[in-house]
């Protein structure tokens, strides 16, 4: 794949991944006081696939591109963070 198409990918991917993120935000709150787990189970899973598909374009990214591990790092460091991949995706992806 080009490697233009899977950085814009890569970019969508970090949005993706910073909203499901912040979704758990309103259903981990559903699930621990009001005892609805059902949303927590299907964004929780939704987050865990976005999250791995994110690391695993991330290290694909940094081999193909010969990204240094300071990006890389970065990079993985804002996917651990509440509206870090938005930040990354702007800062990082963007040009």
């Amino acid at each position: 794949m080009e490697n233009n198409k899977l950085i814009k990918r890569f970019r969508w991917l970090a949005i993706a991944e910073g909203i499901s993120y912040l979704l758990l935000g309103i259903t981990v709150p559903l699930k621990r006081i009001y005892h609805i787990p059902e949303p927590n189970f299907v964004v929780g899973s939704i987050h865990g696939v976005l999250f791995i598909a994110y690391c695993i374009i991330l290290l694909v990214l940094m081999i193909d591109l010969k990204w240094s591990f300071k990006k890389g790092f970065i990079l993985f460091l804002a996917s651990l963070i509440p509206f870090g991949t938005f930040w990354a995706e702007r800062k990082y992806l963007r040009n």
